[in-house]
């Protein structure tokens, strides 16, 4: 994680579940390879590199775990605006989805 992010991160409250994350706030770093993040965090933490509160772990199958002071929690990537799809307004639409649904009688439209 990157400092000022990391700053944010460790004095704001803390909240159990997983945990949304940005990808500008991470550098990524090196791999290893362990049975689970708690195996990752103890190989670490004599490192260069120790695994500090913040920072992320992937696991082989793409899930990510956040370093928490309670231990280790799910995390999500959270997209941007800018990458999802651009919308054309003036895109041809089909008539029949934009078609008003029938009022029933009885009923004010």
């Amino acid at each position: 994680m990157k400092d000022l992010p990391r700053q944010q991160f460790r004095f704001a409250p803390h909240v159990s579940g997983a945990a949304n994350v940005k990808a500008r706030d991470y550098e990524p770093s090196s791999e290893i390879e362990t049975g689970n993040e708690y195996e990752a965090w103890a190989l670490l933490r004599n490192s260069e590199r120790p695994v500090g509160v913040g920072d992320l772990l992937e696991l082989p199958s793409g899930q990510l775990r956040i370093c928490k002071y309670v231990g280790f929690e799910e995390a999500h990537w959270v997209f941007p605006v800018s990458s999802l799809p651009e919308v054309n307004p003036n895109a041809a639409v089909d008539p029949a989805v934009n078609a008003a649904a029938p009022v029933p009688q009885g009923a004010q439209a």
